[in-house]
C-alpha cells in the first residue's frame, strides 16, 4: 500500500522506522513545523522529520492540517492510507475521506482507556499494572475510532515515562505492521469503543510537577516516574529549586513515630546515599535529584557537597 505518515515526536519514527524496514513505500511524511528548542532557542526538526529526510521521503510541514491547501496537497499522493502517531493535530472529515481504507492512529494506551494527549504519564500516575498500545481507525471524535487491533503491555515498579515511552513506541510500531496487513488481507476486525469505559488522558504541563508532600509517598512516587523526563518533579530547598529524579516510597510503618508529627514535607532522616522527606503517607526516599543550576547527580554526590540538616522543610 501507498502511506502518507502522520507523525512528529520520537515515538511516531519508531513506528516511520519500521515502515520503511518493513519495505512499505511512503509517499509522504507530514510532521509538525520545525521549534525552538533548549535554552539557546536553535531551531530544530522533529524526529520524524529527520528520519524521512534521512531516507529520502516528502516530507509536509504545516501548522494546520485542516486547510484547504493541506487538503489539496495530501489529496496528491493517491495514498491508500494515512498512518497517523502522535501527529498533534486533529484531522477533519475532508482529511479522513481522502485514502481508500481511511486513516488509522497508533495510540499509546489500550483504548477506550487514556483517550487524549498524554496516555503514557497518566497511566503511571494513575498506579495502572498494565497499558498498551491500540491501532484505531480515526474518525472525528478524540481517540474514538474502531479499534483495529491492541497489545497490552506491563508497567514495572520502576518504570519511567521515558522507558515506558520506548516499550509502548516498539510494541506500537510491531502492531502497526500486523494490523496494516490484516486490512490489506481483508481480514481486519473492528471493535467499537464503550464511552462508559473511557478515561481522559488531558496535556501535562509544566506547572503539574511541583511536589505536594500532603499527598502519600506512593502518590509521589508514581508522579516523579510519569514526568521524567518532563516537566520534572520538583520541589524548593532553601530557597533553590530540587528536581528529583529517582526516589522509593516509604510506608508510613517505616517512619520512626517521633517523626511522624512533623510537618509534610520536613526532611526526617539524612543518610549516606539518601535522605527521606515526610509525606502525607510514609515518607519519600530520594536517590537521585538535581539542584537549581547544577547538572543530575546521585544523592550521595550531592551530599558530599551539601551540608543537608534533618528538620530542614521542602516547600
Amino acid at each position: 500500500m501507498k502511506i502518507v505518515f502522520m507523525g512528529t515526536p520520537e515515538f511516531a519514527s519508531v513506528s516511520l522506522k519500521k515502515l520503511i524496514e518493513d519495505g512499505h513505500e511512503i509517499v509522504l511524511a507530514v510532521t509538525q513545523p520545525d521549534r525552538e528548542k533548549g535554552r539557546g532557542k536553535k531551531i530544530q526538526a522533529s524526529p520524524v522529520k529527520e528520519l524521512a529526510v534521512a531516507e529520502g521521503i516528502p516530507v509536509f510541514q504545516l501548522a494546520r492540517i485542516k486547510d484547504a491547501e493541506a487538503v489539496e496537497e495530501l489529496k496528491k499522493y493517491d495514498a491508500d492510507i494515512f498512518v497517523v502517531a502522535a501527529f498533534g493535530q486533529i484531522l477533519s472529515r475532508d482529511v479522513l475521506d481522502i485514502p481508500k481504507y481511511g486513516c488509522i492512529n497508533v495510540h499509546a494506551s489500550l483504548l477506550p482507556r487514556y483517550r487524549g494527549a498524554s496516555p503514557i504519564q497518566w497511566a503511571i500516575l494513575d498506579g495502572e499494572e498494565i497499558t498498551g498500545v491500540s491501532i484505531m481507525q480515526m474518525d472525528e471524535g478524540l481517540d474514538t475510532g474502531d479499534v483495529l487491533g491492541s497489545s497490552a503491555v506491563s508497567i514495572t515498579a520502576d518504570d519511567t515515562g521515558a522507558s515506558l515511552h520506548e516499550k509502548l513506541a516498539e510494541e506500537g510500531s510491531a502492531l502497526l505492521l500486523k494490523v496494516l496487513k490484516q486490512i490489506e488481507d481483508g481480514t481486519v476486525v473492528r471493535t467499537p469503543q464503550s464511552d462508559e469505559d473511557s478515561c481522559y488522558a488531558g496535556l501535562i504541563r509544566k506547572d503539574m510537577g511541583r511536589l505536594d508532600f500532603t499527598k502519600s509517598a506512593r502518590q509521589l512516587d508514581r508522579m516523579i516516574r510519569a514526568f521524567n523526563p518532563w516537566p520534572g518533579a520538583y520541589t524548593t530547598l532553601n530557597g533553590r529549586i530540587l528536581k528529583i529524579w529517582n526516589a522509593e516510597p516509604v510506608e508510613a510503618h517505616e517512619v520512626a513515630s517521633q517523626d511522624r508529627s512533623s510537618a509534610c514535607g520536613t526532611i526526617i532522616a539524612v543518610a549516606p546515599d539518601s535522605f527521606d522527606i515526610l509525606t502525607g503517607d510514609g515518607a519519600l526516599r530520594v536517590f537521585q535529584l538535581q539542584s537549581e543550576g547544577k547538572k543530575r547527580m546521585c544523592t550521595a554526590d550531592f551530599l558530599r557537597g551539601y551540608k543537608l540538616e534533618k528538620n530542614t522543610v521542602c516547600i
